[in-house]
This record gives structure tokens, C-alpha cells and sequence, in this order.
């Protein structure tokens, strides 16, 4: 699973994330951008860094690494690189660091050539601050990254729950992309369509259409109206494919659709 790519992209969904996983008021976020910089010298990038919105000395800039895999050389490789960083950018702001580990059997721990540097190091392990069953959705999202595959069909369905409270329709689109993402990674042999069916995603997404369509009237009626024309074009013969190709909708909406009129009738 590419853990750096996923971590990047959760933290960008999720910036105030970073804040609560070091004990840190999540507010905080507002005043930060999510970034990833490459080092020139090192031709290499940070996982992800925390660029304050002010060039205060005191508005700290946080460097991220965020490691799955035993790496004996991890802190050596993580101060080289914030030195060449600041060689390079020389930013006005004072630094952190944040190292983040699945578990705590991965933490190599600072030798003693750096233990002057500890004071600015803060040290995450995952697998610790994931315990427990009343997760905010961002941590819960986190436990799903953690989990081994059997228990991912045991915290999806609460990720779902969760997924209803949201008010911001286009963020829970993004949200639900991105534990889709996250499903298609954890399960590498099975097809989209098999991780699909295995969790009922179709039935979901179109759900959430019919309901958003319902609630919203979404682009004037245009799409409502569509939908009010499946039992019609169900009743002709037409086949479900058909259908949305006709009226280019998701099949799965089509099918919420032909689910309700059959129950109707």
C-alpha cells in the first residue's frame, strides 16, 4: 500500500488531522498550508510539510515523515534533509519536526549524536492513537489505513454512519473517494468491481444520489426528472445498461431507482 501518497492526500482532506495526533488544537490548521517540497541537493521531497501563512519567527514550521517499514537510518536521513531545507529556502520561521510511525516497534529512537534536537521532535505512533471505538472520521480513517483486511469490513460500515452526519455534500463525495481508494489498496487481489460489490459501494453512491436529487433539486429539476423516467423506460423492457446510457446516469442510481418502484408496486 503506498502509505506516503495516501498519508499526503489524507492530510490535505483532513489538515487539522496533524494537529490532533500531536495533542495540538485542531483550529490551528487555519493558519498552516499542507505542502510537499523537494530538496534539490538530496533529490528527495518531505512527506509533507506545514507552511505557516505568516513568516512570524515564532509560527513554527513542521516537517513530516511518515514510515511503515523498519528503517534504521530514519532520523540521520530526516535532520539531514530539514538542514539542506533550510540551507536552501532559509524560511524566517522556526521549525519542528513530526515523525510518524504505524507502530512504535518502528521507531529506531534518536541516537545520541541528536539528542540536542529532541525539544523540537514530536513522535506519533498511529497504531496507539487509533484505539478505541468513538473516533472522529479523520482518525477513523486512519484506523482503516492500520487495520489488516478482515477487520476493514468490521470499520467501514462506522466510517459510513459517519459519512451521514457530514452537511457538506462535496466533501463527503471526497471523503467516500477516498476510503473507495483506500479499500481498492488494502484489497490488491480482488478487481475494483469485486471490492465494490464485497462493500456495497454501487449502493451507496446511488443512494446518496437519489437522496441528494430529492433534497436539492439539483440543476433544476434536470436530474430529478431523469430519474422519474426509469419505472417509465423499466416498463418498455429496457435493461438497467440501457437506461443510464440513455439518460447518462451512474447504473447504480438506476438501479435504487428500479429497487423502490418494484417495492412500491
Amino acid at each position: 500500500m503506498k502509505t506516503d501518497s495516501i498519508f499526503y492526500s489524507l492530510f490535505q482532506l483532513f489538515p487539522e488531522l496533524l494537529f490532533e495526533l500531536i495533542g495540538a488544537d485542531p483550529t490551528q490548521a487555519a493558519n498552516y498550508e499542507f505542502v510537499s517540497q523537494e530538496i534539490k541537493e538530496l533529490t528527495r521531497r518531505f512527506d509533507g510539510l506545514l507552511l505557516p501563512r505568516s513568516d512570524a519567527f515564532t509560527d513554527l514550521l513542521y516537517f513530516l515523515e511518515i514510515q511503515f517499514q523498519p528503517k534504521p537510518n530514519f532520523y540521520r536521513r530526516l535532520f539531514n534533509a530539514i538542514f539542506a531545507y533550510l540551507e536552501q529556502y532559509e524560511p524566517l520561521n522556526n521549525w519542528g519536526a513530526l515523525a510518524i510511525f504505524a507502530s512504535r516497534n518502528l521507531d529506531p529512537e534518536l541516537s545520541d549524536h541528536y539528542l540536542e534536537l529532541r525539544p523540537r521532535l514530536r513522535v506519533v505512533y498511529l497504531d496507539e492513537i487509533v484505539q478505541g471505538e468513538s473516533l472522529p472520521i479523520s482518525l477513523g480513517i486512519v484506523k482503516l489505513i492500520l487495520v489488516n483486511p478482515e477487520s476493514v469490513k468490521e470499520e467501514f460500515p462506522k466510517l459510513v454512519a459517519q459519512l451521514e452526519q457530514i452537511q457538506n455534500r462535496e466533501l463527503e463525495r471526497r471523503i467516500l473517494d477516498f476510503v473507495e481508494t483506500i479499500l481498492f489498496y488494502k484489497f490488491t487481489t480482488m478487481s475494483r468491481e469485486e471490492v465494490a460489490a464485497m462493500f456495497g459501494l454501487d449502493d451507496i453512491r446511488g443512494t446518496k444520489l437519489y437522496e441528494e436529487v430529492k433534497a436539492e433539486g439539483k440543476a433544476e429539476g434536470e436530474l430529478l426528472g431523469k430519474l422519474k423516467a426509469v419505472p417509465s423506460l423499466l416498463a418498455l423492457g429496457m435493461g438497467l445498461a440501457q437506461i443510464a446510457q440513455a439518460l447518462e446516469l451512474e447504473v447504480a442510481a438506476v438501479e435504487q431507482i428500479a429497487t423502490k418502484d418494484s417495492n412500491s408496486n
